[in-house]
């Protein structure tokens, strides 16, 4: 008999109508640029700011994904663009800037949500597997980053860049992979946050703990059991406390914010570990 796969996440009636901590309209009129929106937190992203007002752009490799998160934004009243791209290629990302520019005009926040990782023992690793976490988890924000910087500069405007990141500072064995990507965005968002302060161009991160999302189905059944222990509160956050913090890192409540991590993970930084993979009897009480 096939295992029942655990369903996580929420319905698009409950992104849809669960409350919102900012206030109505505060997005109104701004573009917004999610990428990864096609499930899970990105999803939840973009309906916060469609809730909030915005105009969305989203993309992502699966089409199908995009165009039902589209008509559910379009329910709410939205204006969005759907654009299938892997930020994985520097064209397609330039792409998806030309779309974007083309449709509505400019583009005020960008955030890079999209990534991916598969648990495994670093010792594992090959090389195509490492290669391709880096690639979706370094090089593809980088992309869209430089991609949106530049067209901020030469259009004279200013802009406000969220990165989605993960909790690093602990180590999460059975992710090293992700770990260094995720290491590579945050320093990298706090040099760029300097570099691109005379442009107005501001860059922050986002780092979520353990979400219930569709991303937790990667993992065993073991590791998603144990994984609530890691954090002093005991229980998984869900995807609408991503997006509440990134609605406010990203717009005029976060306006004197730049090169900063807003850490949401339930305290697991300050206490306990996490194991995305079978824990060692090494690391095993007794």
């Amino acid at each position: 008999m096939e295992a029942q796969v655990p369903e996580f996440g929420r319905s698009d009636e409950e992104l849809a109508t669960l409350p919102i901590s900012l206030r109505d309209g505060l997005y109104k009129d701004k573009v917004v640029v999610v990428s990864g929106a096609g499930s899970g937190i990105g999803k939840a992203i973009a309906f916060w700011f469609a809730r909030l007002g915005a105009k969305l752009v989203i993309c992502g490799r699966k089409l199908d994904r995009l165009e039902a998160t589209a008509a559910a934004l379009r329910k709410l009243g939205a204006e969005v663009l759907v654009q299938q791209a892997t930020i994985r290629d520097p064209e397609q990302v330039e792409a998806l800037f030309e779309a974007a520019w083309a449709h509505f005009g400019t583009v005020d926040i960008l955030v890079n949500n999209a990534g991916g990782q598969f648990p495994q023992a670093a010792i594992d690793f090959s090389p195509k597997g490492w290669g391709a976490v880096i690639d979706t988890n370094l090089n593809g924000p980088w992309y869209m980053m430089q991609a949106a910087a530049k067209r901020w500069r030469d259009a004279g405007r200013e802009g406000s860049i969220v990165n989605i990141v993960t909790v690093v500072w602990r180590g999460m064995p059975g992710t090293a992979h992700t770990c260094a990507a995720r290491a590579g965005v945050i320093y990298l968002c706090k040099t760029l946050a300097i570099e691109w302060a005379p442009l107005g161009i501001r860059v922050n991160c986002v780092a979520p703990g353990l979400i219930a999302s569709e991303g937790l189905n990667v993992y065993s059944e073991e590791a998603r059991r144990d994984m609530p222990g890691a954090n002093p509160m005991k229980h998984a956050g869900q995807v609408e406390d991503i997006a509440d913090a990134v609605c406010y890192i990203a717009g005029p409540a976060g306006k004197f914010i730049t090169g900063e991590v807003l850490v949401v993970d339930g305290g697991n930084q300050v206490w306990g570990d996490q194991w995305t993979i079978p824990r060692p009897d090494w690391f095993k009480p007794g």
